[in-house]
């Protein structure tokens, strides 16, 4: 029989790819979701803001992949917005908590994703699942992961294999942050941002998805991952990378700080402050990344383009 997964934020960037590949794997998949018939998974209805989960739901499932989050890169962090990326995290996995903590269930597994947000800006130093979050009032991201992973450790208190994944920047052409650094670079128009020296930790969406799959079926994965390539480069480099990937010439200086904070505000931090994060442990673990360096990642996207 097969083993049923139930994801929550399944209609995202991370959830669509990770569905297909596993239902490629032989899983079955069903999706909680506000709206019910917006796909063509099974899906149950929730609603953390009001606290409502159909039951049927944990019932259903021997693992659960929690991804629900509002976006972190959509319009600028407006209190309101600031409030929304917040409790759409904390509201779903406590719902979850809560409901798991019933006992109803057979649920082998808990996968509920972080980011790598939570190590803020932590210039040219190498930053591992051991170093602890960074915790300063200002630092907004790094505030959203350590909460959000607080809630995920009150499923792991009820004795549920639980595994916290801190995603970094993924890459795919169908959303995220490639897309917006791409077409600049297109239309010649790419550069560096700020100094072009801070570290970006990336890693493809497939061996993303191939990552979460793997500790789904490996029992032995337990506790806090960083899901990253082993090979974080800095954003000039990212920069001139995908230029040469993509046949463009890099012609503009680098957009300086200043410019980037005017433009975005405070939401300037996910582009300015450096991030240069170890996989060593998911290697150790026993994962094989497909895409361990940035040009081969970007060449399965992007090496057709003329």
């Amino acid at each position: 029989m097969s083993q049923k997964v139930l994801i929550t934020g399944g209609t995202g960037l991370i959830g669509t790819r990770l569905a297909e590949l596993l239902i490629d794997a032989g899983y079955e998949v069903a999706l909680l979701s506000r709206q019910t018939g917006a796909s063509h998974y099974h899906t149950f209805r929730w609603d953390p803001r009001h606290d409502t989960l159909d039951p049927a739901a944990i019932r259903y499932a021997d693992y659960i992949i929690n991804l629900a989050g509002s976006s972190v890169s959509d319009g600028k962090w407006t209190d309101e917005r600031k409030r929304e990326i917040l409790e759409s995290r904390l509201d779903g996995t406590r719902l979850l908590a809560k409901e798991l903590a019933k006992g109803e269930h057979h649920v082998r597994a808990f996968l509920s994703a972080s980011a790598i947000g939570i190590y803020g800006d932590s210039g040219d130093k190498l930053v591992n699942e051991e170093t602890p979050p960074n915790t300063p009032s200002d630092d907004f991201l790094a505030d959203v992961s350590r909460k959000w992973e607080q809630a995920a450790h009150e499923v792991e208190a009820l004795g549920i294999r639980t595994i916290v994944v801190r995603i970094g920047i993924v890459l795919s052409t169908e959303g995220g942050a490639l897309p917006q650094m791409a077409r600049p670079v297109k239309l010649m128009a790419g550069a560096a941002l700020g100094s072009g020296k801070q570290f970006m930790s990336w890693i493809h969406l497939d061996d993303l998805c191939r990552l979460l799959i793997q500790m789904l079926d490996e029992p032995q994965w337990q506790g806090t991952y960083n899901a990253v390539s082993p090979n974080p480069v800095t954003n000039q480099t990212f920069t001139e990378t995908l230029a040469d990937v993509m046949h463009r010439p890099l012609v503009l200086p680098k957009v300086p700080a200043f410019a980037l904070n005017l433009m975005m505000g405070e939401m300037s931090e996910i582009v300015l402050a450096s991030q240069r994060v170890s996989a060593e442990k998911v290697l150790k673990q026993g994962f094989t990344f497909e895409y361990p360096n940035l040009k081969g990642a970007l060449e399965s996207f992007y090496a057709t383009e003329e």
